[in-house]
Protein backbone atom coordinates (compact mmCIF):
# COMPACT_ATOMS: atom_id res chain seq x y z
CA UNK A 1 0.00 0.00 0.00
CA UNK A 2 3.12 2.42 0.79
CA UNK A 3 4.68 1.59 -2.17
CA UNK A 4 1.91 2.42 -4.21
CA UNK A 5 1.06 5.72 -2.45
CA UNK A 6 4.70 6.61 -3.38
CA UNK A 7 4.83 5.85 -6.99
CA UNK A 8 1.78 7.64 -7.42
CA UNK A 9 3.26 10.78 -5.71
CA UNK A 10 6.32 10.10 -7.76
CA UNK A 11 4.06 10.07 -10.83
CA UNK A 12 2.09 13.41 -9.92
CA UNK A 13 5.12 15.78 -9.00
CA UNK A 14 6.59 14.29 -11.92
CA UNK A 15 3.54 15.18 -13.78
CA UNK A 16 3.31 18.62 -12.20
CA UNK A 17 7.27 19.30 -13.32
CA UNK A 18 6.28 18.43 -16.71
CA UNK A 19 3.20 21.09 -16.68
CA UNK A 20 5.04 23.77 -15.47
CA UNK A 21 8.00 23.18 -17.87
CA UNK A 22 5.28 23.74 -20.90
CA UNK A 23 5.28 19.93 -21.73
CA UNK A 24 4.20 18.95 -25.51
CA UNK A 25 4.63 15.69 -25.73
CA UNK A 26 7.37 13.98 -27.93
CA UNK A 27 8.21 17.11 -29.16
CA UNK A 28 9.50 18.23 -25.50
CA UNK A 29 12.01 15.52 -25.45
CA UNK A 30 15.86 15.97 -27.25
CA UNK A 31 16.29 13.56 -30.37
CA UNK A 32 19.28 11.75 -30.38
CA UNK A 33 22.00 13.13 -33.45
CA UNK A 34 20.35 16.06 -33.49
CA UNK A 35 22.59 19.43 -34.13
CA UNK A 36 25.18 20.74 -31.54
CA UNK A 37 23.90 24.30 -30.59
CA UNK A 38 27.16 24.91 -28.51
CA UNK A 39 27.05 26.51 -24.88
CA UNK A 40 25.62 29.87 -26.36
CA UNK A 41 23.41 29.60 -28.96
CA UNK A 42 20.98 32.54 -29.77
CA UNK A 43 17.57 32.64 -31.24
CA UNK A 44 15.86 34.01 -34.56
CA UNK A 45 12.07 33.97 -35.30
CA UNK A 46 11.42 33.37 -38.95
CA UNK A 47 8.36 34.28 -41.02
CA UNK A 48 6.76 31.98 -43.21
CA UNK A 49 3.84 31.77 -45.57
CA UNK A 50 3.63 28.43 -45.91
CA UNK A 51 5.37 26.05 -43.57
CA UNK A 52 4.33 22.53 -45.27
CA UNK A 53 4.82 19.89 -42.58
CA UNK A 54 7.78 21.17 -40.85
CA UNK A 55 7.46 20.03 -37.19
CA UNK A 56 9.31 21.23 -34.17
CA UNK A 57 13.49 19.75 -33.31
CA UNK A 58 13.32 19.85 -37.34
CA UNK A 59 16.49 20.40 -38.39
CA UNK A 60 18.16 23.90 -39.30
CA UNK A 61 21.18 24.06 -41.86
CA UNK A 62 23.58 26.35 -43.16
CA UNK A 63 25.54 25.27 -46.79
CA UNK A 64 23.39 21.59 -46.00
CA UNK A 65 25.20 21.44 -42.55
CA UNK A 66 23.03 21.01 -39.13
CA UNK A 67 23.87 24.26 -37.18
CA UNK A 68 20.65 24.30 -34.79
CA UNK A 69 17.09 23.20 -34.86
CA UNK A 70 13.42 24.78 -34.64
CA UNK A 71 11.92 25.42 -31.29
CA UNK A 72 8.47 26.41 -31.80
CA UNK A 73 6.05 27.16 -34.53
CA UNK A 74 3.02 29.28 -33.95
CA UNK A 75 0.65 31.01 -36.24
CA UNK A 76 0.91 35.07 -36.49
CA UNK A 77 -2.08 37.52 -36.41
CA UNK A 78 -2.13 37.82 -40.49
CA UNK A 79 -2.13 34.38 -40.91
CA UNK A 80 1.34 33.28 -41.55
CA UNK A 81 3.63 30.83 -39.74
CA UNK A 82 6.51 32.15 -36.85
CA UNK A 83 9.24 29.58 -36.57
CA UNK A 84 11.50 30.21 -33.55
CA UNK A 85 14.99 28.43 -34.10
CA UNK A 86 17.95 28.20 -31.79
CA UNK A 87 21.06 28.98 -33.91
CA UNK A 88 24.84 27.89 -32.59
CA UNK A 89 26.79 30.94 -31.36
CA UNK A 90 29.50 30.34 -33.51
CA UNK A 91 27.50 29.93 -36.61
CA UNK A 92 28.03 33.99 -38.17
CA UNK A 93 25.45 34.97 -40.90
CA UNK A 94 24.55 38.85 -41.89
CA UNK A 95 21.72 40.26 -40.67
CA UNK A 96 19.36 40.49 -43.69
CA UNK A 97 19.87 36.76 -44.23
CA UNK A 98 17.49 34.79 -46.02
CA UNK A 99 15.53 31.36 -45.11
CA UNK A 100 13.67 28.44 -46.74
CA UNK A 101 12.00 25.32 -46.48
CA UNK A 102 14.16 22.29 -48.35
CA UNK A 103 13.61 18.55 -47.97
CA UNK A 104 16.44 16.46 -47.09
CA UNK A 105 15.31 13.94 -50.25
CA UNK A 106 12.14 13.30 -51.93
CA UNK A 107 10.63 11.32 -49.05
CA UNK A 108 12.63 13.09 -46.58
CA UNK A 109 12.22 15.35 -43.46
CA UNK A 110 11.69 18.95 -44.03
CA UNK A 111 14.08 21.75 -42.68
CA UNK A 112 15.38 25.45 -42.54
CA UNK A 113 18.05 26.64 -44.36
CA UNK A 114 19.54 29.90 -43.53
CA UNK A 115 21.87 31.33 -45.90
CA UNK A 116 23.44 34.75 -46.81
CA UNK A 117 21.71 36.58 -49.70
CA UNK A 118 22.28 35.94 -52.74
CA UNK A 119 21.90 39.28 -55.17
CA UNK A 120 22.82 41.62 -52.59
CA UNK A 121 25.66 42.70 -50.25
CA UNK A 122 25.27 41.60 -47.04
CA UNK A 123 24.56 43.43 -44.68
CA UNK A 124 25.60 43.48 -40.43
CA UNK A 125 25.28 40.53 -38.62
CA UNK A 126 22.12 38.29 -37.43
CA UNK A 127 21.81 38.51 -33.51
CA UNK A 128 19.93 37.21 -30.60
CA UNK A 129 16.25 38.08 -31.01
CA UNK A 130 16.32 38.84 -34.72
CA UNK A 131 13.55 38.63 -37.48
CA UNK A 132 13.59 37.29 -40.92
CA UNK A 133 10.64 38.86 -42.80
CA UNK A 134 8.44 36.96 -45.06
CA UNK A 135 9.55 38.88 -48.15
CA UNK A 136 13.07 36.92 -47.31
CA UNK A 137 11.25 33.31 -47.01
CA UNK A 138 10.45 31.17 -49.32
CA UNK A 139 9.83 26.64 -49.78
CA UNK A 140 10.77 24.50 -51.96
CA UNK A 141 8.17 22.47 -54.22
CA UNK A 142 6.48 19.54 -52.88
CA UNK A 143 6.22 15.79 -54.58
CA UNK A 144 2.41 16.14 -53.78
CA UNK A 145 2.49 19.55 -56.07
CA UNK A 146 5.05 18.28 -58.66
CA UNK A 147 2.57 15.30 -58.92
CA UNK A 148 -0.02 16.78 -59.76
CA UNK A 149 1.54 19.18 -62.07
CA UNK A 150 2.19 16.68 -64.03
CA UNK A 151 -0.66 14.59 -63.78
CA UNK A 152 -2.34 17.80 -65.51
CA UNK A 153 -0.32 17.12 -68.41
CA UNK A 154 -0.70 13.58 -68.69
CA UNK A 155 -4.40 13.18 -67.61
CA UNK A 156 -6.25 15.49 -69.95
CA UNK A 157 -3.79 18.03 -70.87
CA UNK A 158 -2.14 19.29 -73.10
CA UNK A 159 0.17 16.39 -73.76
CA UNK A 160 -2.72 14.62 -76.70
CA UNK A 161 -2.68 18.02 -78.68
CA UNK A 162 1.28 17.64 -78.30
CA UNK A 163 1.02 14.05 -80.08
CA UNK A 164 -1.68 16.05 -82.42
CA UNK A 165 0.53 18.97 -83.40
CA UNK A 166 3.84 16.63 -84.10
CA UNK A 167 1.92 14.87 -86.65
CA UNK A 168 0.52 17.49 -88.10
CA UNK A 169 3.77 18.71 -88.80
CA UNK A 170 5.06 15.70 -89.86
CA UNK A 171 2.69 15.82 -92.87
CA UNK A 172 3.39 19.56 -93.43
CA UNK A 173 6.86 18.77 -93.85
CA UNK A 174 7.11 15.86 -95.22
CA UNK A 175 8.50 16.03 -99.24
CA UNK A 176 9.23 19.53 -98.81
CA UNK A 177 12.31 18.45 -96.98
CA UNK A 178 14.78 20.76 -99.52
CA UNK A 179 12.65 23.77 -99.43
CA UNK A 180 12.74 23.99 -95.81
CA UNK A 181 16.67 23.59 -95.94
CA UNK A 182 17.02 26.44 -98.18
CA UNK A 183 14.25 28.95 -96.19
CA UNK A 184 16.97 27.71 -92.90
CA UNK A 185 19.79 28.38 -94.94
CA UNK A 186 18.48 31.94 -95.92
CA UNK A 187 17.59 32.85 -92.30
CA UNK A 188 20.57 31.53 -90.82
CA UNK A 189 22.11 34.42 -93.76
CA UNK A 190 19.39 36.65 -92.86
CA UNK A 191 19.58 36.71 -88.96
CA UNK A 192 23.77 37.13 -89.38
CA UNK A 193 23.15 40.59 -91.58
CA UNK A 194 21.31 41.34 -88.64
CA UNK A 195 23.91 40.55 -86.05
CA UNK A 196 26.02 42.38 -88.27
CA UNK A 197 23.92 45.67 -88.47
CA UNK A 198 23.53 45.47 -85.03
CA UNK A 199 25.59 48.64 -84.83
CA UNK A 200 23.32 50.75 -87.20
CA UNK A 201 20.25 49.39 -86.02
CA UNK A 202 20.88 50.67 -82.92
CA UNK A 203 21.37 53.79 -84.07
CA UNK A 204 18.51 54.18 -86.40
CA UNK A 205 16.79 53.15 -82.90
CA UNK A 206 17.90 55.99 -80.98
CA UNK A 207 17.71 58.24 -83.74
CA UNK A 208 13.98 57.17 -83.81
CA UNK A 209 13.98 57.62 -80.08
CA UNK A 210 15.42 61.42 -80.47
CA UNK A 211 12.51 62.14 -83.01
CA UNK A 212 9.54 60.95 -80.98
CA UNK A 213 11.00 63.17 -78.15
CA UNK A 214 11.28 65.92 -80.24
CA UNK A 215 7.75 65.20 -82.01
CA UNK A 216 6.61 64.70 -78.26
CA UNK A 217 8.10 68.28 -77.31
CA UNK A 218 6.43 69.72 -80.03
CA UNK A 219 3.03 68.35 -79.67
CA UNK A 220 1.21 71.97 -79.24
CA UNK A 221 2.85 73.18 -82.61
CA UNK A 222 1.69 69.88 -84.12
CA UNK A 223 -1.66 70.38 -82.36
CA UNK A 224 -2.28 74.12 -83.97
CA UNK A 225 -0.70 72.90 -87.45
CA UNK A 226 -3.50 70.41 -87.89
CA UNK A 227 -6.06 72.79 -86.48
CA UNK A 228 -5.25 75.10 -88.81
CA UNK A 229 -4.55 73.03 -91.87
CA UNK A 230 -8.14 72.42 -91.54
CA UNK A 231 -9.87 75.43 -93.45
CA UNK A 232 -6.73 75.13 -96.19
CA UNK A 233 -8.13 71.63 -96.91
CA UNK A 234 -11.44 72.89 -96.71
CA UNK A 235 -11.02 75.56 -99.74
CA UNK A 236 -8.70 72.93 -101.70
CA UNK A 237 -11.53 70.51 -101.37
CA UNK A 238 -14.10 73.24 -102.94
CA UNK A 239 -11.18 73.89 -105.84
CA UNK A 240 -11.49 70.21 -106.42
CA UNK A 241 -13.20 70.45 -109.68
CA UNK A 242 -10.85 73.23 -111.18
CA UNK A 243 -7.59 71.45 -109.75
CA UNK A 244 -9.05 68.30 -111.91
CA UNK A 245 -9.60 70.39 -115.23
CA UNK A 246 -5.92 72.19 -114.65
CA UNK A 247 -4.76 68.58 -114.66
CA UNK A 248 -6.52 67.43 -117.76
CA UNK A 249 -5.85 70.50 -119.82
CA UNK A 250 -2.49 70.28 -118.67
CA UNK A 251 -2.62 66.68 -119.84
CA UNK A 252 -3.64 67.32 -123.25
CA UNK A 253 -1.25 70.10 -123.87
CA UNK A 254 1.45 67.24 -123.05
CA UNK A 255 -0.41 65.64 -125.82
CA UNK A 256 0.05 68.41 -128.05
CA UNK A 257 3.43 69.41 -127.43
CA UNK A 258 4.52 65.83 -127.83
CA UNK A 259 2.59 65.70 -131.10
CA UNK A 260 4.24 68.60 -132.43
CA UNK A 261 7.44 67.96 -130.93
CA UNK A 262 7.24 64.06 -132.97
CA UNK A 263 6.02 65.72 -136.51
CA UNK A 264 8.69 69.04 -136.31
CA UNK A 265 11.73 66.39 -134.57
CA UNK A 266 13.05 65.55 -138.36
CA UNK A 267 12.73 68.96 -139.99
CA UNK A 268 14.56 70.79 -136.64
CA UNK A 269 17.40 68.32 -137.14
CA UNK A 270 16.92 69.27 -140.99
CA UNK A 271 17.06 73.03 -139.96
CA UNK A 272 19.94 72.83 -137.27
CA UNK A 273 21.95 70.75 -140.21
CA UNK A 274 21.17 73.58 -142.09
CA UNK A 275 22.54 76.69 -140.14
CA UNK A 276 26.00 74.11 -139.30
CA UNK A 277 27.95 75.03 -142.01
CA UNK A 278 26.84 79.19 -141.49
CA UNK A 279 27.92 78.87 -137.98
CA UNK A 280 30.70 76.96 -139.35
CA UNK A 281 31.69 79.81 -141.54
CA UNK A 282 30.80 82.68 -138.41
CA UNK A 283 33.22 81.48 -136.46
CA UNK A 284 35.76 80.82 -138.73
CA UNK A 285 35.85 84.62 -139.55
CA UNK A 286 35.28 85.39 -136.09
CA UNK A 287 38.50 87.05 -135.88
CA UNK A 288 38.07 89.47 -139.38
CA UNK A 289 34.41 90.37 -138.33
CA UNK A 290 35.61 91.67 -134.88
CA UNK A 291 38.27 93.69 -136.98
CA UNK A 292 35.39 94.97 -139.39
CA UNK A 293 32.93 96.59 -136.90
CA UNK A 294 34.91 100.31 -136.35
CA UNK A 295 34.57 100.17 -140.16
CA UNK A 296 31.14 99.41 -140.11
CA UNK A 297 29.61 102.69 -139.62
CA UNK A 298 31.99 104.76 -141.45
CA UNK A 299 32.35 102.19 -144.70
CA UNK A 300 34.15 102.64 -146.75
CA UNK A 301 36.90 104.54 -144.73
CA UNK A 302 38.28 103.60 -141.80
CA UNK A 303 36.68 105.78 -138.20
CA UNK A 304 40.42 106.79 -137.83
CA UNK A 305 40.11 108.90 -140.93
CA UNK A 306 37.45 110.95 -139.23
CA UNK A 307 38.99 112.36 -136.22
CA UNK A 308 39.16 115.99 -135.60
CA UNK A 309 43.32 115.15 -135.48
CA UNK A 310 42.87 114.03 -139.75
CA UNK A 311 40.99 117.67 -140.00
CA UNK A 312 43.24 120.17 -138.20
CA UNK A 313 46.22 118.82 -140.48
CA UNK A 314 44.58 119.23 -143.59
CA UNK A 315 43.23 122.66 -142.06
CA UNK A 316 46.88 123.91 -141.17
CA UNK A 317 47.93 122.60 -145.03
CA UNK A 318 49.14 119.44 -143.90
CA UNK A 319 47.36 116.45 -146.05
CA UNK A 320 44.94 114.53 -144.44
CA UNK A 321 41.30 112.98 -145.27
CA UNK A 322 37.81 113.63 -144.08
CA UNK A 323 35.13 112.55 -145.59
CA UNK A 324 31.00 112.24 -144.48
CA UNK A 325 28.47 109.83 -145.72
CA UNK A 326 25.25 109.73 -144.43
CA UNK A 327 22.35 106.75 -144.22
CA UNK A 328 19.28 106.87 -144.62
CA UNK A 329 17.55 103.79 -142.09
CA UNK A 330 13.81 103.94 -142.43
CA UNK A 331 12.27 101.29 -139.95
CA UNK A 332 8.59 102.29 -139.90
CA UNK A 333 6.97 98.94 -141.13
CA UNK A 334 3.93 100.77 -142.88
CA UNK A 335 6.27 103.27 -144.28
CA UNK A 336 7.99 100.18 -145.99
CA UNK A 337 5.18 98.16 -146.87
CA UNK A 338 3.22 101.24 -148.57
CA UNK A 339 6.41 101.69 -150.81
CA UNK A 340 6.06 98.52 -151.70
CA UNK A 341 2.37 98.49 -152.89
CA UNK A 342 0.53 97.57 -149.56
CA UNK A 343 -0.85 100.21 -147.57
CA UNK A 344 -1.85 100.51 -143.59
CA UNK A 345 -5.69 99.18 -144.76
CA UNK A 346 -4.08 96.34 -146.26
CA UNK A 347 -5.18 97.56 -149.84
CA UNK A 348 -3.14 97.46 -152.43
CA UNK A 349 -1.24 100.86 -153.56
CA UNK A 350 0.93 101.79 -156.68
CA UNK A 351 4.80 100.76 -155.76
CA UNK A 352 6.45 104.30 -154.57
CA UNK A 353 9.75 105.19 -156.21
CA UNK A 354 12.32 106.35 -153.84
CA UNK A 355 11.40 110.22 -154.47
CA UNK A 356 7.84 110.35 -154.41
CA UNK A 357 5.73 111.15 -151.59
CA UNK A 358 4.15 108.85 -149.05
CA UNK A 359 0.44 109.39 -149.43
CA UNK A 360 -1.93 109.65 -146.76
CA UNK A 361 -3.28 106.28 -146.77
CA UNK A 362 -0.26 105.26 -145.68
CA UNK A 363 -0.76 106.55 -142.40
CA UNK A 364 2.34 109.11 -143.14
CA UNK A 365 0.85 112.02 -145.37
CA UNK A 366 3.57 114.78 -147.21
CA UNK A 367 6.68 112.94 -145.40
CA UNK A 368 8.91 113.34 -148.17
CA UNK A 369 10.74 110.19 -149.65
CA UNK A 370 14.75 110.17 -148.91
CA UNK A 371 17.02 110.99 -146.16
CA UNK A 372 15.79 112.80 -143.23
CA UNK A 373 19.51 113.67 -141.70
CA UNK A 374 21.52 116.60 -143.00
CA UNK A 375 24.50 118.38 -142.94
CA UNK A 376 25.17 121.81 -141.47
CA UNK A 377 27.84 124.72 -142.39
CA UNK A 378 29.74 126.59 -139.83
CA UNK A 379 26.58 128.23 -138.50
CA UNK A 380 25.12 125.24 -138.35
CA UNK A 381 22.00 125.34 -140.27
CA UNK A 382 20.60 121.79 -141.24
CA UNK A 383 20.60 121.25 -145.26
CA UNK A 384 18.49 119.23 -146.65
CA UNK A 385 19.84 115.99 -146.26
CA UNK A 386 23.10 115.00 -144.85
CA UNK A 387 24.89 114.78 -141.21
CA UNK A 388 24.44 116.85 -138.86
CA UNK A 389 27.85 119.01 -138.11
CA UNK A 390 28.32 121.27 -135.44
CA UNK A 391 30.32 124.51 -135.94
CA UNK A 392 33.09 122.83 -133.85
CA UNK A 393 34.28 120.74 -136.53
CA UNK A 394 33.66 122.86 -139.79
CA UNK A 395 35.06 126.59 -140.29
CA UNK A 396 32.53 129.28 -140.21
CA UNK A 397 33.37 130.13 -144.13
CA UNK A 398 33.16 126.32 -145.03
CA UNK A 399 31.25 125.64 -147.69
CA UNK A 400 29.12 123.25 -148.17
CA UNK A 401 28.38 121.42 -151.19
CA UNK A 402 24.99 119.90 -152.58
CA UNK A 403 23.31 121.87 -149.88
CA UNK A 404 20.74 123.13 -151.87
CA UNK A 405 18.81 119.69 -151.91
CA UNK A 406 19.02 115.95 -151.61
CA UNK A 407 21.87 114.45 -149.76
CA UNK A 408 24.82 116.87 -148.90
CA UNK A 409 28.52 115.66 -148.91
CA UNK A 410 31.83 117.67 -148.28
CA UNK A 411 33.89 117.75 -151.33
CA UNK A 412 36.65 115.36 -150.75
CA UNK A 413 40.49 117.11 -151.62
CA UNK A 414 43.00 115.88 -153.20
CA UNK A 415 46.21 114.95 -152.23
CA UNK A 416 48.39 118.28 -151.72
CA UNK A 417 45.31 120.36 -152.33
CA UNK A 418 44.18 122.47 -149.28
CA UNK A 419 41.08 122.54 -148.07
CA UNK A 420 38.31 125.12 -148.20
Amino acid sequence: MNRRLQRAGALGAAALMLTGCGFRGAYSFSLPGGADVGDDPYTVQVEFLDVLDLVPQSAVRVADVPVGRVEEIELADDWTALVTITVNGDVDLPANAVAAIQQSSLLGEKYVELAPPGGREPEGQLDDGALVPLERTNRNVEVEELLGAMSLVLNGGGLAQLQTINRELGEALEGRESAIRDTLSQLDTFIGGLDQQKAEISRALDSANALAETLASRTATIETALDTIGPGLDVVNEQRGLLVSMLESLARLGDVGTRIIEQSAANTVADLQLLQPILSQLAAAGPDLAGALPLLLTYPFPDSSLTTLNYRDAQTGGYGLFTNMTATLDLDLTTLLCRYGIDSAGGVVEVLQPEEVVPEECGQPGTPPGNQTGVTGGDGAQSSGGTVFSGSLLPEDAVVPGSGSGTGRIGVPSLGEELP
